[in-house]
């Protein structure tokens, strides 16, 4: 079957439906990510979202036991090429029937190339993907320069409070649409961790009287979390060492008065270099995410840049003076992506062990 993918500005693809047949409208983003498409696939992040993927083969080793949440969350999925025949010995599927079973909508078998370097040169534009063969593009124009992906935060959050496993340290995780390694990074360094719904009171958080407080990632533009940001506010006033990796890194910037932007088409992929300003190391981060922190008006008696992206200087990380917190912009938990940033879970740790032994 015919499907198309129609952008704002007028640019056609037509390739091959894999997934549900159904018309769906997004925000068309690109991931650069040669291997860890299932990781891709369900990271609660890419709510709201259709994901191109740039490397040209994708689900040469079928659906395998990498899952970071329970479902898959984009939009609509768009491919050079499907591999028909995925081989691996925890193969478990095919994506296209992945896709089905979620009622994903795909394309396949379209220049991505082409496509990348129009979302690269224009920016970030909305899409839709269809396989009905009548479409106008004159009338659906309009509609995809209204779409807008909203309050996202809200679908990919937990409804309830929940416990994994034990450990010497009570972290809280707040659930913006967090990834499971998150948690499970926080495990096997000796945590117990309890994992919150999003608009959790921080009050509830406090009077569990945690030894740390993880910020997890998660979708959308951060200034729809208006509710959430008066939250944490309150959680910056107490002395609780606070980690915060991406959208969560967002969040604790407006809590205290700066201020974030759109990037042009966003970061995301497994190789996007980063400098730790402290000792002038470059690593290579796992990322994911179409807003940054303006750090140009930043108070220095708040916060100070922590780490800056090697490629284009943006913002990625912040150190809070006077307090046991920073943030990043980049996923130090990786999955897929390189490890070279896990040390900053071992830093949170040391966080609260000296917070402990006070």
């Amino acid at each position: 079957m015919k499907a198309f993918l129609i952008l704002e500005d007028g640019t056609v693809f037509t390739g091959t439906s894999i997934g549900s047949a159904k018309e769906v409208i997004s925000e068309i983003v690109f991931n650069t990510s040669m291997t860890g498409y299932l990781e891709v696939l369900t990271d609660p992040s890419y709510a709201g979202q259709a994901v191109v993927m740039t490397y040209p083969l994708i689900g040469n080793y079928g659906i395998t036991p990498d899952m970071e949440s329970e479902k898959p969350w984009p939009d609509g999925y768009i491919v050079r090429e499907l591999s028909r025949l995925p081989s691996n010995f925890r193969c478990q599927g095919t994506i296209q029937d992945f896709l089905l079973k979620y009622d994903i909508p795909g394309i396949a078998g379209i220049d991505t190339r082409a496509l990348t370097k129009i979302l690269r040169e224009k920016g970030t534009m909305n899409g839709m993907i269809t396989t009905n063969e009548a479409f106008n593009v004159s009338e659906i124009i309009p509609k995809l320069k209204v779409y807008s992906t909203g309050k996202v935060v809200e679908k990919v959050t937990c409804s309830k409070k929940t416990v994994t496993g034990k450990g010497s340290y009570k972290v809280a995780l707040m659930d913006f649409g967090a990834k499971k390694n998150i948690a499970e990074s926080l495990v096997k360094r000796g945590c117990e961790v309890t994992i919150y719904p999003a608009h959790t009171p921080a009050d509830e958080i406090l009077a569990d009287q945690p030894d740390g407080i993880m910020l997890s990632n998660g979708p959308g533009d951060p200034k729809e979390c208006r509710g959430i940001v008066e939250e944490l506010k309150k959680l910056y006033a107490s002395d609780i060492p606070i980690f915060a990796i991406c959208l969560g890194h967002q969040l604790m910037a407006l809590a205290n008065g700066a201020d974030t932007h759109k990037l042009k088409y966003g970061h995301r992929g497994g190789n996007h270099p980063v400098k730790d300003l402290a000792d002038n190391r470059v690593y290579i981060s796992s990322q994911n995410h179409g807003y940054v922190v303006d750090t140009e008006n930043l108070d220095p008696s708040v916060a100070v840049p922590a780490f800056v992206n090697v490629n284009d200087g943006t913002n990625e990380g912040l150190k809070y003076t006077g307090k046991n917190i920073f943030t990043v912009q980049f996923h130090p938990e990786a999955c897929p992506g390189p490890q070279d940033s896990s040390y900053l879970f071992d830093r949170f740790i040391e966080m609260m062990g000296g917070n402990k032994n006070a």
